[in-house]
């Protein structure tokens, strides 16, 4: 399989140093000099505990945030490349933790699918419309759903029509940022089974960040494992949680609940 993400030494830090005393004093490095690979039809799934630095790795390989060093390449070339050719929003989408949040609550969501299907596709008012009605029944969403506001629909119906909105722009990866983690058990399992049918019919790439490691069990090709910004360990799904090799990895796993 080709690579469609290639990150190599990729670091990020905020803030400015001091001018006084200690110059790095006002300085935090969320991400330090880390190097993956995203392959073409492949979950990846980034883990670690709160403040590892998964999202805001996530977040530059979007363009959300600049990278303080490294580089990121997409399908073999940088960010700066995609954006000058108007290629980077076709080529990956974000899918955001919290899908009321992410969904503009003035507009409805054939507006919403409008934007991308209009200016990164450049498809007609009726190219527009059997397209939105198609991605309706691909998220498995009533097509009288178009017409609603964000605030009528359920966590679940949400997070269904943020990834219609991903979708609408034809993009190769999704990088899903927590995407099950603010809804209902059962909802969950109905969403990553959903996830799962869009990969197979869109021949999608995922980049899954998470810190539930009983979903990345059972939807990850691959796992990687960050600690203070740095990734630790990677391996693929069964080894990773069959044979762990680091000591975080160990400490990470064990702190799971069983029943």
């Amino acid at each position: 399989m080709s690579n469609l993400i290639e990150v190599e030494n990729l670091s990020k830090t905020f803030g400015h140093p001091a001018r006084w005393f200690n110059p790095t004093a006002h300085q935090v490095r969320a991400v330090k000099n880390i190097s993956l690979q995203l392959a073409a039809g492949e979950t990846l799934a980034v883990v670690g505990e709160s403040g590892s630095g998964k999202s805001t790795l996530a977040r530059m390989l979007v363009g959300l945030e600049t990278p303080s060093a490294g580089t990121i390449r997409l399908m073999g070339k940088t960010l700066a490349a995609h954006r000058s050719a108007g290629s980077f929003g076709r080529l990956i989408q974000y899918v955001f933790q919290d899908p009321l949040a992410s969904l503009n609550p003035r507009k409805t969501i054939a507006a919403t699918l409008a934007v991308p299907l209009k200016l990164l596709c450049g498809y007609s008012a009726a190219q527009r419309k059997k397209r939105m009605l198609e991605l309706m029944e691909a998220v498995q969403m009533p097509a009288d759903a178009l017409s609603g506001y964000p605030h009528e629909f359920s966590g679940g119906q949400a997070q269904r029509l943020a990834l219609a909105r991903a979708l609408a722009a034809e993009a190769r990866i999704l990088v899903l940022d927590e995407p099950v983690s603010a809804l209902d058990v059962s909802v969950q399992a109905q969403v990553l089974l959903l996830l799962e049918q869009l990969k197979q019919q869109f021949d999608l790439a995922y980049l899954f960040i998470s810190h539930d490691l009983a979903v990345v069990e059972s939807i990850a090709d691959r796992v990687a494992v960050m600690y203070q910004g740095e990734l630790v360990e990677c391996a693929d799904s069964a080894t990773l949680f069959g044979y762990p090799e680091h000591r975080y990895t160990q400490s990470l796993l064990a702190s799971a609940p069983r029943l």
